[in-house]
Formats: structure tokens, C-alpha cells, sequence
């Protein structure tokens, strides 16, 4: 997941391969419930790992289940429907799919078994109305007391032992709001259907239906067998209980799959489709109806159990006027599929949306008008006309996760501007930490799919002699702006592992080019004792501190000296420079490697301060040596790569200089940062429209 304030986007193009999608958040949240009601050990397989998720495990732990959670799967033992703690106060973020059920739930249990819940959130969640369910829940008897403002959590759900509930007449809720209300209640109204049928009547037109099929889907699952007369009645028999499945499957989130759909449809012009893996033609998800909205906008769109494939049709797309009450989350994704469309786009029946994570209504509005688009907003509407003109800009996610991830589809605006004479245009997503919520890497998803055109992928480049400290300093940028990270210096000491590993003699050129040209490296950093600790991994296997071996810089050396060798590496060094951005370290990036780069940087320090920086590292690891050996090695060092007949050491032309020897390395970080924030695509293209601007 990208941990950063603000991501740049560069200009994005094709798009092809395949993605796995993370579980469904609508589904988890439900089993993580359903599991902790009923009696017996549920495994539940795929479930959602995000920030909404977490909150409902943390909240089972609270109120006494037995949780135990792996990558494979997640174990959970249930209350059976009596409740082993009476108090507890649960923090549930912005998790709606936690906040409703929990609070029906638990109100129902302190008012019949007695106790004390407090639920809160995120300021934003204590903006989001849960009114009407409270509305439903206190007419039963429940006592339920408003910690804030009335209508909205935070809640005190109270009671004493030995209460009864009124359930003779039918609890009715509103359900033009939000469906959660209803979910909420068909959750929590088990608990109490041992001695009478319980009914529940619904009151107006009930929104976002399939999402309450999801439920009865689920409760079926658990051994509820719900009767309905259509979404107006719903009926929980008596002698209702809820019984462990035993094991269970998540399938994968079918409104995160609409991103990729849109994808697909908007930048897979070759003959490789994008491939979603996880949800299919067999979903239980109202949201993959999204399939048939983005066909009726010219994408070809094919489905099987389990997977989606999607590539594009219609160019431009087709301007669509839909009602999207049955999608409303996935709808959010044609709004910004209509940027690509051949005229204004109208998405209706969309008021849920005023009452999500943020309005998003309002904020779809005001973001999509930055990238130059006329929109028309209204109480349950959205209309958007494609731009006249893309304009780059920087994109608000209002911390909400499908803000961020349908608004980074704008990237592949050149594919739009080409059409209408503009080109492609760069743009900022602030604060990408927000997809944690359902995806916490779906921008490295996105990224693995979509290809940039080299010349619009930034790079800034670190050069500078040994020991100035450039890695560190790489690594710390790279991690501040969520770049990829390239330390060249490090390619051929991997090279001559990998020539050790395959047992090829380092003097072996051809062979040893052979193995350079397909080296298999990712570059990394980690927080370590307050500074950054640059790690990298060869085919999957960590081999930081191999590469700092003596005998490793003795095979470097070897390696390094074949010109097979160098021009394999110089091809493999050209090979990281993939969306959204690279730093690269080394001795000639900013001068051979990357002479296009935006930002070059030579970093610079007295052979004094980096003989005394080297001191200090081997002594912290034990390491006895002389300041005065190591400041003659490296001055002998300078000399040598500074009168190399090959990339000698030197700064670019253009080379912003940085005289590190005073500096710590977060006021050398500050540095760059800044002056890449003057230097950035981003910041070039708002200046090029401000100048243009009448």
C-alpha cells in the first residue's frame, strides 16, 4: 500500500494482464458477523484484509470470540448467541458495513442479556445517519442513547439482564436511505426468533436491493431461511438459530472489479484483454450488473465462473443515461468512464451516495470539473460531459477509498486528448492511503496493468561518489513519493550472485551477460532506529547483507569489468523505469542512464565526513578500522571512477548540487523533495494552463 500524502499519476496508455481482486467488503463484514453470532468455529477463506475489515475482527475480539488469523484463512468461534462480555466500547473507523449490524446486534443482546456497548468512529462516520435504524430498534424496547449528535453514532447501546422485546407487532424501517438499516435488522433479529416469527416491513421504495440479497444469501448460509413478500415484508421464522457453515469461501469484491472493467475498456486496445480474477458470471453481488452498464457503453465484456475479461469496443465510449439504484458503488465508476464518452452521460437514482464515505455525489462533481469536465449535480443524480479540454490536476479523495481508486481511470487521458488535440496530462492523487478501506494495493494492481510511454514516466536521479550516502537518500525519496527505487551500484554485485548461484564463472562474459540481462531484482526500504534501511531482493529472495559481503564486491568487480556485462545491465537499469516513477542511484544515472530525467541530483561530502559515516556504520556492527585507511581509500576510490575511460564519475550539466556533509538525511530528503515539487510534471502542466488561462 502506498503510505504517502499525495501519488503522481503520469500519463497512463494500454492496459493488459491479470489482477486477483481482494475479497468482497459487503461479504466479509457480513461473515465476520454472521460467524460471531453463532455457535462453532467458522474458517472463512479470502476474506477482505483492509481497514474495515480490521475494525470488525478488533470488535469480535472485544466481545469474547475466539479469533485467529492467517494469510490463508481466518478462524473464527462463535458467541451462539450469548454474549460472554457485558461492556465494552468499539472503535469502528468508517466502516458502515460494521457501525449498522454491530449496532442492531448488540443493541438487541444488551436489551434481553443486559450490558453496555459504546460505538464510535471517524468524525466522518459520526456524519453518516444511522437514525432510522435506531428509530426501528427503540420501539422493541432496545435503549439506545445518542453520545453526539441525535440520528448519528456515536451510540450507547444499554440494557439489563432478563429484558423482553416487543416483537408481537412488525418492526418497521425506512429503506430509501441506505440499505444497511434492513441488513442490520435481518442480522440482529435472529438472536430473538426462538419463540415467535418476527417481521420486519420495510417503508418506501427500498434502495440498492441487491446488497439485501447478499444478506438473505448469507443468512441462508448460516442457517436462516428468511421468508419474503418481495423487499416490502420480510419474515424470520421462529426457532431461528444461527448454525456454523463451516467453512466458507469469499469471493472477490465485484465493485472493486467495476475499476478494472472501466479499465479494460477504456485501455486494452491489443489483443490481450485485462483478466479479473476472484468474481465472475456465478456472483452473489448486485454490483456485477456493472458488467451490463459498461457493455451498453461499448465495452466487450466476457464472464465465466470466476473471472471477468474486458477490453475495449467502442471508441469513444458510449454516452449512457441509466438508473443506477443497483449499483451504487460500482456506479461510481461510470461517472468517470463517461469523461471517455462521445457526450454527456446521466447516472440517476444515486442518493446513497450523498450518505457514504463522504458526498459523493458533491465530490464527484467537484473533482471531475477540475480535470475539465461540465458537470450538473442534483439531489440523486450526476450528468457529466466529457472535457472540451483535459486539464491536469490535483484530486481530492475526501478519505474516501472509491474516490481514489475511480478517479486514478482519469490518468489515461491522452487516450481521450488525442481525439479532441490535447495531450496527455499528468495528475495527483492526495492522500492514496484511503484505498485501504477494500484494496490497499490497488494502485500497485493498477500499475502492474497499465503501461506509460517512457518519456512521461518521471525519474530522478542520485549520483555521487561512494559513501556520500546517495542509497539512503534514494530510498528515502523513493518511499516519500511512492517511486520505485533503482540502486544500480548494486546490479552487479546481484549479477555476480547470480553467477554464483547458477555456478558460472565470473569471467564467463557471455554466460554471465546472459544472467545480468534477466536479473530478477525488486528494491525496497524499511523504518529502522529512526532512519531508512534500503533493502532489495533477488527472485524473491532477500540478499541485503550477501551484497555487502567482501567476496560479493570482489565478484562485482570481476563482473563489472566485461562489457557484455555492462550493456546487459545498462538495459536492465532502463527496465525500472515503470509508472508511476523511479529514483535511481548511482554513479552515471543523471549522465548515461537517464539523461531525460527532470531532476538530477549530485550529492556531494568531504572525503572526510564520509570516511568518519563509514567509521561510525562498521563500529556499530562490530567492525574495528581506521578513519584515517578508510578516508584514503575512498579519495583513491574518486579518483579512480572520476578518470574511468567509461561513465566517469561526474555531475550532469544540469545537476542541482547537495553538499550533504552537515546535513542529516531528513533535511537532505526535505531538499530534494522540494525541489522536485518545483520540478515535477504536475507542477509544470498546472503552470503551462495557468499561463494559458485568459
Amino acid at each position: 500500500m502506498y503510505d504517502i500524502p499525495a501519488l503522481d499519476l503520469p500519463p497512463l496508455g494500454g492496459a493488459s494482464g491479470t489482477v486477483t481482486l481482494p475479497g468482497s467488503k459487503s461479504i466479509s463484514n457480513r461473515v465476520l458477523l454472521l460467524a460471531g453470532l453463532a455457535e462453532g468455529e467458522t474458517v472463512l477463506f479470502d476474506l477482505l484484509d483492509s481497514d474495515d475489515t480490521q475494525v470488525m475482527l478488533a470488535a469480535l475480539r472485544e466481545l469474547g470470540c475466539g479469533v485467529r488469523a492467517s494469510e490463508r484463512e481466518c478462524r473464527i468461534t462463535g458467541l451462539g448467541g450469548r454474549l460472554r462480555t457485558h461492556r465494552a466500547e468499539l472503535f469502528l473507523g468508517n466502516a458502515g458495513t460494521a457501525m449498522r449490524p454491530l449496532a442492531a446486534a448488540l443493541a438487541v443482546l444488551a436489551a434481553t442479556q443486559g450490558g453496555r456497548f459504546d460505538l464510535r468512529g471517524v468524525p466522518r462516520m459520526h456524519e453518516r445517519p444511522i437514525g432510522d435504524l435506531v428509530d426501528a430498534l427503540r420501539p422493541l424496547g432496545c435503549t439506545i442513547v445518542d453520545l453526539g449528535r441525535p440520528g448519528y453514532p456515536p451510540l450507547s447501546l444499554r440494557g439489563e439482564a432478563g429484558g423482553q422485546l416487543a416483537l408481537d407487532a412488525p418492526i418497521r424501517v425506512r429503506g430509501d436511505v441506505s440499505s444497511q438499516f434492513l441488513t442490520a435488522l435481518l442480522l440482529a433479529l435472529p438472536l430473538v426468533a426462538a419463540e415467535r416469527d418476527v417481521v420486519i416491513e420495510v417503508e418506501g421504495e427500498l434502495i440498492s436491493k441487491p446488497y439485501v440479497e447478499i444478506t438473505l444469501n448469507l443468512l441462508a448460509r448460516f442457517g436462516i431461511g428468511v421468508q419474503r413478500e418481495g423487499f416490502q415484508r420480510f419474515t424470520i421464522p421462529r426457532g431461528a438459530r444461527y448454525a456454523s457453515p463451516g467453512r466458507l469461501h469469499v469471493e472477490g469484491d465485484a465493485s472493486s472489479a467495476s475499476y478494472f472493467i472501466a479499465l479494460g475498456a477504456i485501455a486494452a486496445t491489443g489483443g490481450a484483454p485485462v483478466h479479473i480474477a476472484g468474481v465472475g458470471s456465478g456472483s452473489i453481488q448486485g454490483d456485477i450488473a456493472f458488467v451490463d452498464a459498461a457493455r451498453a457503453m461499448g465495452a466487450e465484456v466476457k464472464a465465466g465462473p470466476g473471472w471477468i475479461e474486458a477490453h475495449r469496443g467502442r471508441w469513444p465510449l458510449a454516452a449512457i443515461d441509466i438508473d443506477a439504484n443497483h449499483i451504487p458503488d460500482a456506479a461510481m465508476t461510470l461517472a468517470v468512464m463517461a469523461l471517455y464518452a462521445d457526450g454527456p452521460s446521466r447516472i440517476r437514482g444515486i442518493a446513497s451516495w450523498r450518505v457514504k464515505e463522504t458526498d459523493r455525489i458533491a465530490a464527484m462533481a467537484a473533482e471531475l470539473g477540475k480535470l475539465g469536465a461540465a458537470v450538473v449535480a442534483g439531489d440523486d443524480f450526476i450528468e457529466v460531459r466529457p472535457p472540451a479540454q483535459w486539464r491536469a490536476a490535483s484530486l481530492r479523495t475526501y478519505d474516501d477509498h472509491r474516490m481514489a481508486m475511480c478517479l486514478s481511470l482519469a490518468a489515461f487521458n491522452g487516450l481521450a486528448g488525442a481525439s479532441r488535440g490535447a495531450g496527455a496530462l499528468p495528475l495527483r492523487i492526495e492522500d492514496p492511503r484511503c484505498v485501504a478501506k477494500t484494496f490497499p494495493d490497488y494502485f500497485e494492481a493498477l500499475f502492474g496493468l497499465a503501461t506509460a510511454a517512457e518519456p512521461d514516466v518521471p525519474v530522478i536521479t542520485i549520483d555521487g561518489p561512494t559513501a556520500s550516502g546517495k542509497g539512503t537518500l534514494a530510498a528515502a525519496v523513493a518511499q516519500a513519493l511512492g517511486y520505485h527505487l533503482l540502486d544500480s551500484g548494486v546490479l552487479y554485485r546481484a549479477a555476480g550472485l547470480a553467477a554464483a548461484a547458477a555456478g558460472t564463472s565470473p569471467d564467463d562474459e557471455a554466460a554471465v551477460a546472459r544472467l545480468a540481462g534477466t536479473l530478477d531484482l525488486r528494491f525496497g526500504s524499511h523504518a529502522e532506529a529512526g532512519h531508512i534501511e534500503p533493502k532489495v531482493w533477488l527472485r524473491g529472495r532477500e540478499i541485503t547483507e550477501e551484497l555487502r559481503h567482501e567476496t560479493t564486491g570482489l565478484l562485482a568487480s570481476r563482473v563489472s569489468a566485461l562489457p557484455a556485462v555492462r550493456r546487459a545491465l545498462h538495459g536492465v537499469q532502463l527496465s525500472f523505469r515503470r509508472a508511476p516513477g523511479l529514483v535511481a542511484d548511482g554513479r552515471d544515472m543523471g549522465t548515461v542512464v537517464f539523461p531525460d530525467a527532470p531532476l538530477k541530483v549530485f550529492l556531494t561530502a568531504s572525503a572526510g565526513h564520509r570516511a568518519d559515516r563509514r567509521h561510525k556504520q562498521l563500529i556499530s556492527k562490530g567492525i574495528q578500522a581506521s578513519i584515517a585507511d578508510l578516508r584514503a581509500d575512498l579519495e583513491a576510490r574518486d579518483a579512480r571512477d572520476r578518470n574511468r575511460a567509461v561513465a566517469p564519475l561526474k555531475p550532469a550539466e544540469d545537476a542541482l548540487l547537495l553538499d550533504n556533509s552537515d546535513l542529516t538525511i531528513e533535511q537532505s530528503v526535505a531538499q530534494v523533495l522540494s525541489w522536485w515539487q518545483e520540478r515535477c510534471p504536475l507542477t509544470r502542466a498546472l503552470r503551462a494552463q495557468a499561463a494559458a488561462s485568459p
